[in-house]
């Protein structure tokens, strides 16, 4: 593979009608862009299909690290960019991206901080405010651990740094939406916690949850986010519960 500084611009979407045409427009400076798309029944796949610059792929979905490492083995330019639908890159961190993949410095991978949106409100507490995540990748130097299904983790061969520039994340525009959500990430989370041989116990099922609004709606400061921080902060903890019901509905079955 020739060594450039080129840019491939990598998402993978299910029903994301919503954010598509923005977020394919946002990331209109990357040299390849490639739609890694779930089956779609919302019209994201036939909106994919009208824009010509865009490389889409159809594939079924069957978690988070495998279908990102799918996307990564389509990308054929010397710097990876994965971002959601629901993300946006400023200004700022274009031009620090563009920066950065020109002069390395010896660095691999960089992090970014999120600034997150919910119902269009910027949040700046609820547990939100110390989140960052890869993004911006040398091809080749990453590799995500399958074992972690949900919330997953880059593998990396080399030194990285966080940028100074945030995303904007506009994850959750309805309590309904956010709710959804965590039941997903939940089902994955218990499917991986299955895999490990873990059980629930009432612990798990009563006081986890019970830890987890507290410690964001008061230690993490989510009372200053207003009535969404409250939404935000009872989701999460709804998220641990249903969490550990849906990994006594696994070892159910399997009796």
């Amino acid at each position: 593979m020739k060594k450039d500084n080129k840019i491939s611009a990598l998402l993978i979407t299910f029903n994301e009608v919503n954010h598509i045409d923005a977020v394919i427009e946002n990331i209109d400076f990357a040299d390849e862009i490639i739609v890694i798309d779930s089956f779609s029944n919302d019209g994201t796949f036939e909106k994919l299909q009208s824009l010509k610059h865009v490389k889409t792929i159809q594939r079924a979905f069957n978690n988070f690290a495998d279908q990102r490492n799918y996307a990564l083995e389509q990308a054929k330019h010397d710097w990876v960019l994965f971002i959601d639908a629901d993300e946006r890159i400023t200004e700022k961190l274009k031009q620090e991206i563009l920066e950065e993949t020109s002069h390395p410095d010896g660095k691999v991978a960089f992090m970014v901080k999120r600034l997150y949106y919910f119902k269009q409100k910027r949040i700046r507490f609820s547990g939100f405010q110390t989140d960052t995540t890869y993004r911006l990748f040398q091809n080749g130097t990453v590799q995500y651990n399958e074992n972690k299904i949900v919330h997953e983790m880059p593998e990396i061969i080399g030194d990285s740094k966080l940028l100074k520039n945030n995303m904007l994340h506009f994850c959750f525009n309805s309590s309904a939406h956010y709710k959804s959500k965590m039941e997903h990430y939940a089902k994955l989370k218990a499917l991986e916690l299955f895999n490990k041989g873990k059980k629930a116990n009432l612990y798990h099922l009563y006081i986890r949850p019970i830890i987890k609004f507290i410690t964001n709606y008061i230690f993490r400061l989510g009372i200053l986010d207003g009535k969404e921080g409250f939404q935000i902060c009872y989701l999460s903890a709804y998220g641990v519960n249903y969490r550990y019901q849906e990994l006594k509905k696994l070892w159910k079955l399997k009796v």
